[in-house]
């Protein structure tokens, strides 16, 4: 059995209960290599030692043997990063829809398609009954 073979069979029984790279602990570490380089290339000690914290929380994170609360970590930054995500794409589709023009009812808040190129027009909202004047 070589070095290499040997090497990793000793780092799969360490791994073994521990939680591992996720994907909070990736976008820990890529955020660690751009602290890094910026603190570098403009000799800011602070943000070198918060990039050096930075990849410290990310071992931590790896390395950790209580793999329900990374998990519950994790979980939290998917859904933090999934609503990003789908109010980025909605916003995309909005400007996307070239027959329909959307507004914010002012009252409860809720998205209202209405078609356009139809001038002054009145939009009443069909949960809270609020009537308001935009211009499609």
């Amino acid at each position: 059995m070589g070095f290499f073979a040997r090497f990793q069979l000793w780092l799969q029984r360490f791994m073994y209960g521990r939680n591992g790279p996720d994907q909070l602990s990736l976008v820990i570490l890529i955020v660690y290599l751009v602290f890094y380089l910026v603190a570098q290339i403009f000799r800011w000690p602070i943000l070198a030692i918060v990039s050096l914290a930075l990849l410290g929380w990310c071992f931590f994170r790896m390395l950790s043997r209580n793999v329900t609360a990374r998990g519950k970590e994790n979980q939290a930054f998917l859904s933090f990063f999934r609503r990003l995500k789908s109010h980025s794409n909605q916003q995309k589709s909005f400007r996307q829809d070239k027959d329909h023009r959307y507004y914010k009812c002012p009252k409860c808040g809720n998205i209202l398609r209405v078609p356009r190129g139809k001038g002054k027009i009145e939009i009443k909202c069909p949960v809270c009954k609020t009537e308001f004047i935009k211009k499609t």
